[in-house]
């Protein structure tokens, strides 16, 4: 089974790791959960601000 990357640099999503990992979050098991991975990170920082400002 293909894991799925997500470069932060280019915002393409790879097919296996195929660049640096500086350059990637993942992996994921598919590529639409790859697609919305700046997404997923936006979501997790404004929970984790959230928490912070408790």
């Amino acid at each position: 089974m293909p894991e799925y990357w997500f470069n932060v640099v280019t915002h393409q999503v790879e097919v296996g790791a195929q660049s640096d990992w500086t350059q990637l979050i993942g992996p994921y098991e598919t590529r639409a959960e790859a697609e919305k991975a700046l997404e997923k990170v936006r979501e997790r920082n404004e929970a984790w601000d959230a928490q912070d400002e408790d």
